[in-house]
């Protein structure tokens, strides 16, 4: 039974997201600050996160980046319809999904299965039985241990899935549309910005955030591609 901690500070929402969830079958806690959400995050210890960007006090985006330091769980982010800028902002700062409100369970259910299943393919794409060496990167994929210059890269279930599926075929060049698919099992073409946050934030974790990115390359006009030098 996946373990879904959810922190929303509306009680109306709250409620009726967790009682959907557990309808779907999901183990919920709901914390009604971010604080609380923080203070739960080691005793439920939560398959998945859905965090509400507007939160009092303590900001949904401060309790993203504060889970990130410490933790690569899943976070599925709520959010306002047309808050644009929200959306990017919470990508950038580790979210590896969003859903928009009104929240309906039946969709947010989907989503948590689908960055579990993508949780689940990462192992099960594990063919190879040796380390791959790119340069100073080293992808174990039986393992699922990512290291740059010998030290090891802490990513979230995306920031793995994407870089396993471009580094599976280097060269290839991906669309974001293709992307979204493999990685995100999304299929409408206005959550390509899913695709772009999360290729920004493997670079900054690649240490390629500025310059000519070795690994995670942009081909103008078409999509990504994995380089290995």
């Amino acid at each position: 039974m996946p373990r879904v901690l959810i922190v929303e500070d509306d009680p109306d929402v709250r409620k009726a997201v967790q009682l959907g969830l557990r309808h779907q079958g999901h183990d919920v806690f709901a914390a009604g600050t971010g604080e609380e959400g923080l203070e739960q995050l080691h005793p439920f210890h939560p398959d998945v996160v859905v965090l509400d960007l507007m939160l009092p006090g303590m900001s949904g985006l401060d309790v993203c980046r504060r889970i990130r330091v410490r933790d690569q769980v899943p976070i599925i982010m709520v959010t306002a319809k047309g808050d644009d800028i929200d959306v990017v902002v919470g990508l950038e700062a580790g979210a590896d999904d969003y859903v928009v409100k009104p929240v309906q369970a039946r969709v947010l259910d989907a989503r948590i299965r689908a960055v579990l299943r993508r949780q689940d393919a990462s192992v099960s794409d594990a063919v190879r039985p040796r380390a791959e060496a790119h340069g100073e990167l080293v992808i174990d994929r039986a393992g699922l241990v990512v290291t740059h210059r010998g030290e090891p890269v802490a990513l979230a279930p995306s920031e793995l899935r994407l870089l396993l599926t471009l580094s599976a075929s280097p060269g290839q060049v991906f669309s974001r549309q293709q992307l979204l698919e493999a990685v995100w099992e999304h299929s409408y073409y206005g959550d390509i910005r899913l695709v772009d946050a999360c290729v920004k934030r493997l670079r900054g974790k690649l240490g390629e955030l500025g310059g000519d990115p070795r690994y995670i390359q942009t081909v103008r006009g078409f999509g990504y591609r994995f380089g290995s030098p």
